[in-house]
């Protein structure tokens, strides 16, 4: 006979443990599963140790700036196995504080892999049988292969965070979030980088400022290789060395980072035993809701296609189980005005329409403001590169429906002005606002 409760959450990332932990704190009987390790992507492969190692490079950034505020000493490289050492035991922290709290909240943890035997029944790895009136698909995402020759000579972004040195020369493919934060850290800890481009950078950013972005990496040392067509990749002596299309060989390299983004985990989970679709990518379809077309069951997260975001995954899980379990029917996610950070050399941050997107949804309607400056912390070190901030306006009110910033401190001044958007902000509103001197943020009230 199954076992039976009022959930079952398959996946322990970011999105599974939220659902779990709000639904338990409405009174629900939940059963968490996952064979991997607790926290999914964001704590162990993901955002946690990517900014660990954002930190060590702003530190490798900061000795820089100190030598030439005046400050004796030399500039030492970083330990690498002390600081992956100390990033393990901050990651270790984190999954022992999940466990516990699962505990206290009396979710049924269960370290095995389900599946769909019925849209009401799931199968665990060791023949258990659960059942639940509700399930929550949240198995997450992982990196994408390539079926070309010489692959496996290559990392994922996985990979990074089991390397025991920093690799002296190494090739990074993609253009999106992480083959731009890998390819800056890497460089501000001493990596000479090629970072191997198809189309554009980050295509989803506002194409403004990642040109100046793109210019600020130019200036680091990082090689752009715009147009790539890689189709293999080869071992030379101790190197690997790409081929590409139009260049031919490109390196020798030490280690090639392959940053081509993630695919759906949903292969191994039976959905068609339970009816549940899914598009040509794999990603479970769902609604507004987070529904998905057999009642009862939702998906969230990477899986399902959406914002692939660890705030957006946490904000979807709580609010579709305070909808099921806390009564609260009209609980769900709004998509709009996601803020999000490209932690890049310098970061990249951006909520709201792009000043494309915006021209496309309101013409002529739509108003620029711009700044262009050097912030203070460089300009006294002599440094000329410069921030770039960004509102997109639109209307005879200036209603703001896009804010973007490219600078140091541009990830965390963001979060306020988010707030802001989504309440309605007005250019005016901005105007109003006493500015906070000297910062880089007072840049964003002080347009003309």
């Amino acid at each position: 006979m199954a076992d039976t409760y009022d959930l079952i959450v398959l996946g322990a990332g970011s999105g599974g443990l939220a659902t779990s932990f709000r639904a338990a704190r409405h009174g629900a009987r939940v059963a968490l599963l996952d064979p991997g390790a607790l926290g999914g992507t964001c704590v162990n492969v993901g955002c946690v140790p990517k900014k660990a190692l954002w930190f060590a490079a702003q530190l490798a950034q900061g000795q820089v700036l100190a030598e030439a505020y005046g400050f004796a000493g030399v500039q030492g490289p970083l330990d690498w196995e002390h600081f992956r050492q100390r990033r393990l035991s901050y990651i270790d922290g984190i999954k022992q504080r999940y466990e516990s709290r699962l505990a206290e909240a009396g979710v049924q943890l269960l370290r095995e892999a389900g599946r769909f035997v019925s849209a009401d029944t799931i199968a665990t790895t060791s023949g258990a049988e659960l059942r639940a009136p509700q399930i929550v698909i949240a198995t997450g995402a992982r990196p994408q292969r390539l079926d070309v020759p010489g692959f496996e000579l290559g990392l994922v972004s996985d990979d990074i965070f089991t390397l025991r040195e920093l690799p002296r020369r190494i090739a990074v493919v993609g253009a999106g979030y992480i083959a731009v934060e890998f390819a800056g850290l890497l460089r501000a800890l001493g990596s000479e980088v090629t970072l191997h481009v198809r189309q554009h950078l980050l295509r989803q950013f506002d194409a403004e400022l990642v040109g100046a972005l793109g210019q600020h990496m130019v200036e680091q040392g990082i090689r752009l290789a715009h147009q790539a067509r890689i189709r293999a990749a080869r071992r030379v002596e101790d190197a690997v060395v790409l081929e590409d299309e139009e260049r031919g060989d490109c390196g020798p390299y030490d280690a090639v980072l392959w940053a081509l983004g993630r695919v759906p985990n949903t292969e191994r989970l039976d959905l068609d035993a339970a009816g549940v679709q899914v598009d040509a990518q794999g990603h479970v379809l769902v609604d507004a809701w987070q529904n998905t077309n057999v009642s009862g069951i939702a998906a969230l997260g990477d899986v399902a296609g959406r914002r692939a975001l660890t705030p957006v995954a946490v904000a979807a899980g709580r609010r579709l189980a305070d909808r099921w379990f806390g009564g609260e029917e009209d609980a769900r996610l709004d998509y709009d005005n996601i803020p999000s950070v490209v932690f890049s050399e310098p970061p990249l941050a951006a909520v709201g329409l792009s000043e494309v997107q915006a021209r496309e949804q309101y013409g002529d309607q739509v108003q620029i403001h711009h700044s262009r400056f050097t912030p203070m912390q460089w300009a006294l070190a002599g440094h000329k590169g410069q921030s770039a901030m960004k509102l997109v306006c639109v209307g005879e009110e200036q209603r703001v429906v896009g804010i973007h910033a490219l600078g140091p401190g541009a990830d965390e001044m963001l979060q306020g002005f988010a707030v802001a958007l989504k309440m309605g902000l007005r250019k005016r509103d901005l105007d109003a606002t006493v500015a906070i001197h000297p910062s880089s943020a007072e840049e964003l009230v002080l347009m003309s």
